[in-house]
């Protein structure tokens, strides 16, 4: 700690008597070993920074109940819309599901839940803000006495994805393409 206001200051006196000095972040690399100095990651290429469908193209399938009456209903939004039903806005920010090669398969979305305000037109507070999992509805939980919204899909594609024409079932026989 003591080197590094050291450092500044010196650096500060250098520029303060018309000296230049090295930029501010090669000083300090100077004084860090080698060893310990930290090792910028390449650039992704475009190839794998592409990976899957893009967020704004997803789609995910949410479920909303109200408690009070017991309806429920399904919507299906795009990462950065809201919907706005009855007294409760839904946001969603993001979805995402695990590639067809890693397990285990999960499917979750990044939700928000405002609930209007007693009393109140056009006055809503956050009740919820977090990833909703569908396999693991218990790992997160949108704690509301009259409404709940649960993960019900998200769609998205991955390369290589594509079905195949005749692909084979779990009793061995080939299903009609």
């Amino acid at each position: 700690m003591r080197r590094a206001f050291a450092l500044l200051a010196t650096t500060a006196a250098l520029v303060a008597c018309g000296q230049e000095s090295a930029e501010p972040e090669d000083a300090i690399r100077t004084t860090i070993p080698d060893s310990v100095q930290q090792v910028e990651m390449p650039e992704q290429p475009a190839e794998e920074a592409d990976i899957g469908t893009p967020m704004q193209e997803r789609v995910a399938k949410l479920g909303l109940l109200n408690k009070r009456n017991n309806v429920s209903q399904d919507l299906e939004m795009r990462p950065g819309e809201e919907r706005r039903v009855g007294d409760v806005i839904v946001r969603l920010q993001a979805c995402e599901r695990t590639a067809p090669w890693e397990m285990p398969k999960e499917t979750g979305a990044f939700v928000q839940l405002l609930v209007r305000q007693r009393g109140t037109e056009d006055q809503f507070r956050k009740v919820f803000s977090g990833w909703l999992f569908k396999n693991s509805p218990s790992l997160n939980v949108v704690e509301h006495p009259i409404y709940d919204v649960w993960v019900k899909d998200c769609t998205m594609d991955f390369p290589g994805e594509e079905a195949a024409p005749n692909r084979q079932t779990a009793s061995g026989s080939e299903a009609a393409a």
